[in-house]
């Protein structure tokens, strides 16, 4: 009976060990989040796969760190609280930095610049933000963005109407019932391009935001870890190359329009 109970034992070690092994060697893997609904920066392939700007830099510098990468698709008003509950390591969603989300959170060093601007509508006359902050005006915002963000603290006069999804708030410029949609200058070309006849950008930016990743707070080794990799992803010429394989088109249009690209 005690050899018996020894085997037990023994048996229950070597599954504990099994998994203490299992576990360390996981621990290595960096698990970075992401919402894959915002391409070219976030989405998926035909085959459901991630890909885009923000999977090529993270898959980047998980080589960097010589750790592998797991994505996590999460919806973006999610991802802050997945990084602090430790579902996620890193946050790489084409987030901007703001002073209200370093409060909870800390960020690494810019790696991208943009700016706010708006799609308008073909129907609406305004020019700029100050037109449209009128009585009457309606303004689309994208739910947690820093478009949504700024209504709050900056519109005094409009309307403000707040969508989860960006498709609704650009059907709804294209459509004419809403005058103009709050977002970022990327997004805002590609929504025009899609709906020419019916929408018009307006691409100087009102407000200039800056883009970075996400980390939990006081974790300094991991983000002095991810600066040294933006400076040297950037000085080996790596957000040039993103930038020709996915946002070439952008690229040229920006340029003879007289606007800085954003890497």
């Amino acid at each position: 009976m005690r050899n018996a109970a020894l085997l037990i034992f023994l048996g229950l070690a070597g599954l504990f060990a099994t998994s203490c092994s299992q576990h360390q060697s996981d621990s290595n893997e960096l698990v970075v989040g992401m919402e894959l609904a915002y391409p070219p920066f976030e989405m998926t392939d035909p085959n459901n796969q991630p890909t885009g700007v923000s999977v090529d830099l993270a898959l980047a510098l998980g080589e960097f760190l010589d750790r592998p990468v797991r994505i996590e698709n999460i919806p973006f008003a999610g991802l802050i609280p997945s990084l602090k509950t430790g579902k996620i390591d890193l946050i790489i969603s084409s987030m901007t930095a703001t002073e209200e989300r370093a409060k909870s959170i800390d960020f690494s060093d810019p790696y991208l610049s943009t700016g706010l601007c708006l799609l308008a509508s073909r129907k609406s006359s305004g020019n700029n933000i100050e037109d449209f902050d009128k009585k009457g005006s309606k303004l689309a915002v994208k739910q947690g963005t820093t478009g949504h963000i700024y209504t709050t603290e900056s519109i005094q006069n409009a309307d403000i109407l707040v969508f989860e999804k960006e498709a609704a708030a650009v059907v709804e410029v294209a459509q004419g019932k809403v005058d103009a949609f709050i977002y970022d200058q990327m997004s805002t070309y590609m929504n025009w391009q899609r709906h020419p006849e019916t929408t018009r950008p307006i691409l100087r930016p009102f407000k200039t935001e800056s883009w970075a990743i996400g980390l939990n707070k006081g974790n300094e080794e991991l983000r002095s870890q991810v600066n040294a990799f933006l400076s040297d992803f950037r000085g080996k010429g790596g957000f040039e190359n993103l930038g020709d394989k996915y946002l070439g088109e952008q690229k040229k249009a920006f340029a003879e329009l007289g606007y800085p690209f954003f890497f």
